[in-house]
């Protein structure tokens, strides 16, 4: 075999193993590449509040900017928040706090400097909303046990309250009046005294004096003035 011949096989054999070696790097390249693929978001419940969770399985290790957006009517509506994350091959988490309501729609976007600049596909929450965690106390809570109520006495006590012969009763005659006069109780009983009698006999003796002398002294004037 000529030296030429050898020469050429000997480059061939170099060709081959350095197209195998540009491949082999160029495989590996594309698998430690960051794209929108290594991205992956979620909306969960966790304790009756609600969060969207955007996970990031980048092997390269790349730094990445997520931003979450609530949509409405294919427009931003509010920017719920934005946060850095380091790729893993496990996965790094980011978690946002968002009380979604059910049927919602979110824009996650992603962004390696230079790398990637994407959204992932719109994220819709589930039909139903986080449950809250507040629950109704018992009633055995918000209401005292019946012992603990005081319950009125049914009838009033008879200390406290009089009895109706006592409330009722008259008070004692004479016990702070007067004692009536002598001789006033035919008075009330009969409207006069037992001395109205004499006193009207008197006064009537006195009337048919006074009559008398009246009438005696008018017939002396008169005698007089005729013998004048």
């Amino acid at each position: 075999m000529s030296i030429s011949s050898r020469t050429a096989r000997t480059v061939r054999i170099l060709g081959v193993a350095s197209a195998s070696a540009a491949l082999a790097l160029g495989v590996a390249g594309n698998a430690l590449a960051c794209n929108i693929g290594d991205f992956s978001a979620v909306a969960s419940c966790d304790s009756g509040k609600g969060s969207i969770t955007v996970t990031d399985k980048d092997a390269s290790r790349k730094e990445a900017t997520v931003s979450v957006y609530l949509e409405e009517n294919g427009a931003d509506a509010k920017k719920v928040g934005e946060k850095t994350i380091t790729g893993s091959q496990d996965g790094a988490i980011v978690t946002f706090s968002e009380n979604w309501a059910a049927n919602a729609k979110y824009r996650v976007h992603i962004d390696v400097e230079g790398i990637l600049h994407q959204d992932l596909d719109i994220l819709t929450t589930p039909s139903k909303a986080c449950a809250t965690s507040e629950t109704t106390p018992p009633a055995s809570e918000s209401t005292p046990p019946a012992s603990d109520t005081p319950t009125p006495s049914a009838t009033p006590s008879s200390s406290a309250t009089p009895s109706q012969a006592q409330s009722t009763a008259p008070a004692a005659a004479g016990d702070n009046s007067p004692s009536p006069a002598a001789g006033s109780s035919n008075l009330a009983e009969t409207g006069a005294g037992s001395n109205t009698p004499v006193i009207a006999g008197i006064a009537g003796g006195l009337v048919v004096i006074g009559g008398g002398a009246v009438f005696f002294g008018m017939r002396r004037r008169g005698g007089a003035s005729k013998g004048n």
